[in-house]
């Protein structure tokens, strides 16, 4: 019993961090769109200053909003230097965002010096049908957009 709750334990510390929880990727299911395929837009050199995107998986749900679990990596030296958010956008430079007022697709509230890279996920959003892709970039604080995007295309 007391492996249980040791086990339980470090799950719990492992899922933990301030609240933001990680999903475990699903199968992707998708009646309007073909599963996607992640792609690197484009293998530029960066600055480590730059927030990069690493990794992105898009989710469709049974409602038809996608759910988006984005790896990003930065240099987080602390509250006044992290990564502080990453946006989904289409072809056309609309930001998809769950709710209108919040500057980014996901908002991270607090550095990860100490997580490098992390995972964070965002549902709830519509991406219009006939969408051939999306391309997903990161913010941090001081150098803004500049990093590594990826860019999903559903068209192959």
């Amino acid at each position: 019993m007391k492996r249980f709750y040791l086990l339980w334990g470090v799950v719990w510390l492992l899922v933990g961090c301030g609240g933001q929880p990680v999903l475990t990727p699903t199968a992707v299911s998708s009646p309007a769109l073909p599963a996607p395929s992640a792609t690197v837009a484009s293998v530029t050199t960066t600055t480590a200053a730059n927030a990069d995107v690493l990794f992105v998986r898009a989710v469709q749900g049974a409602a038809g909003s996608w759910t988006f679990q984005v790896t990003v990596t930065h240099p987080d030296t602390g509250w006044d230097d992290y990564a502080d958010g990453w946006d989904v956008l289409l072809p056309d430079g609309t930001i998809l965002k769950p709710d209108p007022n919040s500057p980014f697709t996901r908002l991270l509230t607090h550095p990860h010096e100490t997580e490098q890279p992390f995972t964070r996920s965002q549902g709830g959003l519509i991406v219009p049908e006939g969408t051939d892709a999306v391309r997903v970039r990161a913010h941090d604080l001081l150098d803004g957009f500049g990093g590594q995007e990826i860019v999903l295309d559903w068209t192959g």
